[in-house]
């Protein structure tokens, strides 16, 4: 295999761990704690995911054609509550978000990974937009697990190694 195309299955392999990784931290709090926030200025997980989710559909759709920065996204209103913020309207939506991301990978070819990009009018390779995704995923990700862990308190299961037991 070469770098390129070990470079795709790679960037798959952890944007799949990512969603798994929020996904078991999500599947332990109580429905009621999905929406809670540490204080006004906080985002609620359930916030967060909604956030990630519009992000993938903004920058995955039309991936290799269009700004990763859609007109009809509105980045402000993801972190607004909204009236029907059920369990299940926060992982559809979530789910809808990283059908598109992979829907876009399954069409990369390691040849795409140099073609330019635009997120925000600024330009990057395929592999740099990758990257930058999995940062930015990796970050809101890190917030859901700690806000999962610290809601769920004496509950909270080890997602990884549990305290001395290394």
């Amino acid at each position: 295999m070469d770098v390129s195309s070990a470079y795709l299955e790679d960037a798959k392999s952890q944007f799949r761990k990512m969603k798994k990784l929020a996904e078991d931290a999500v599947a332990q709090v109580q429905d009621e704690e999905l929406v809670q926030r540490l204080d006004p200025e906080s985002n609620s997980i359930a916030l967060i995911m909604r956030h990630m989710a519009g992000n993938l559909r903004s920058r995955f759709t039309d991936f290799l054609t269009t700004d990763g920065e859609k007109p009809n996204r509105h980045r402000d209103g993801e972190f607004e509550e909204f009236r029907e913020m059920t369990r299940r309207n926060v992982v559809d939506d979530w789910e809808s978000g990283w059908r598109v991301l992979f829907g876009a990978l399954d069409t990369l070819t390691p040849g795409d990974l140099l073609r330019d990009v635009f997120i925000r009018g600024e330009r990057h390779s395929v592999m740099q937009a990758l990257d930058r995704q999995l940062t930015h995923h990796s970050y809101h990700v890190g917030q859901i697990v700690f806000l999962a862990k610290h809601l769920r308190s004496a509950e909270w299961r080890s997602l990884s190694i549990p305290r001395k037991r290394s």
